[in-house]
């Protein structure tokens, strides 16, 4: 037995109705709003003991002397608790002017099915604890859930976006760009590009903003690529570009090091996407207000629509001629700069000027594009829950890396179906 299966119960009722330590009638009205903070584990509960309804705060613990331990009698927070939950009763507890405070005791007043079935999944090492009935879960708790999942996503986003914002004064453009650039490595590169945006500031690209040449030298120069051995017309060019621009903003490189080629598809290499960042840069003047300003998705995509500049068609790496092929950005990568990118950027955009449309915006977005195709959401296909657009994979990914991979089974809609037996299984 553990205080979050207490909570568990205690939240969704799933007690048969009782007497305090003294008595007296318990009804639950309603448990209250749970607390993740410091104080009380509910604030504002409606409970009526005997014949008098009180309003105000519960304490949930496993054992009554738990209050001691947690040194609550010293809290003044916890003076006006109208109801004490615990599974065992081992100690009596009072409030400051001696006077007991009601306390309920739930050993033997639930199903104690839901409490093994939890155990199960608590012991599970399967890749989701309740991947043997989660099919089961009708289609409409599956959407209602998704959207939940995708709202509390974005909200995460919005919160870490928020951070950035604050460190740079509120700029909404430098932190756009930054985590474009971060998107741009597609996870492999994501740090190593992070930090080439960092060392370069989007003022001093916007300053060259009509000539790729020279946003290409900037990048390449920052990302230190760019070897003094390099023989061509692009690699000098870019070499005397950079030479020149990097003097005079007074630019270090970062360590070349940090960028990944092995055991990757050469169309993701970190050349060819800087190309390409440098070309969407170049083509989308002033692209954080086009991207808001879109009414169609349709609009958003075309500003990605890029390609890799022409010495890239016959390369993959400097001074390595390949096969000619166009690198074209292509639609999944496009989908992803979506998903990652614009769409939480947009959320967060609204968000930030209180724009009801910008939000519902992203959130439409989301629901056009097609599903991520990932370990997670292939693996949850193989278990049986197939989405169909991207809101509902982004859902999938906070499913699993919010949930399910930290076994918080009881504030998971599944698990909370899964534990009542109101599905199959």
């Amino acid at each position: 037995m553990n205080e979050d299966f207490l909570i568990y119960l205690w939240t969704n009722r799933l007690f048969k109705p009782g007497t305090t330590t003294f008595g007296e009638t318990v009804s639950v009205l309603s448990p209250g709003l749970r607390n993740e903070n410091s104080g009380p584990d509910f604030f504002n509960a409606r409970v009526k003991i005997g014949s008098t309804t009180w309003a105000g705060n519960v304490e949930v613990h496993t054992r009554a002397s738990d209050w001691f331990r947690h040194g609550h009698q010293n809290d003044p927070a916890y003076d006006n608790i109208i109801l004490h939950v615990v599974f065992e009763d081992d100690k009596p507890v009072h409030r400051k002017n001696s006077e007991p405070i009601p306390t309920l005791v739930l050993e033997n007043k639930f199903d104690q099915r839901i409490l093994l079935k939890y155990e199960e999944f608590i012991r599970s090492t399967k890749w989701i604890a309740c991947e043997d009935t989660i099919a089961g879960i009708n289609h409409f708790e599956k959407m209602a859930w998704f959207g939940a999942l995708m709202a509390e996503r974005l909200e995460e986003k919005a919160n870490s976006l928020g951070r950035e914002l604050d460190l740079t004064g509120n700029d909404f453009h430098e932190v756009f760009y930054r985590k474009l650039a971060r998107n741009f490595g597609f996870n492999a590169n994501a740090d190593a590009f992070e930090a080439l945006a960092a060392s370069l500031p989007l003022r001093i690209l916007s300053k060259r903003n009509n000539d790729l040449l020279q946003i290409e030298a900037l990048l390449f120069g920052q990302a230190g690529l760019l070897s003094t051995e390099l023989s061509g017309d692009y690699p000098e060019h870019l070499i005397k570009e950079y030479l020149f621009l990097s003097r005079k903003h007074k630019l270090k490189p970062i360590s070349p090091q940090r960028w990944k080629f092995m055991r990757m598809h050469p169309a993701n290499f970190p050349t060819l996407r800087i190309s390409q960042f440098a070309n969407v840069i170049y083509r989308s003047s002033g692209l954080l207000h086009k991207m808001l300003e879109a009414e169609k998705l349709s609009g958003v995509v075309a500003l990605f629509n890029t390609q890799a500049s022409p010495y890239w068609t016959e390369h993959y790496r400097f001074g390595k001629p390949s096969k000619p092929k166009i690198k074209l950005l292509g639609t999944s990568s496009i989908n992803l700069l979506l998903i990652n990118t614009v769409i939480p950027f947009t959320f967060v955009y609204g968000k930030q000027t209180a724009s009801d449309a910008l939000m519902e915006k992203a959130l439409n977005w989301l629901e056009k594009i097609p599903s991520e195709s990932n370990n997670i959401t292939r693996k949850f296909r193989e278990r049986g829950v197939q989405v169909q657009n991207a809101m509902q994979s982004q859902a999938l990914i906070q499913l699993k890396k919010n949930y399910c991979s930290t076994k918080r089974c009881l504030v998971c809609r599944f698990g909370f179906l899964l534990l009542k037996k109101e599905v199959p299984g």
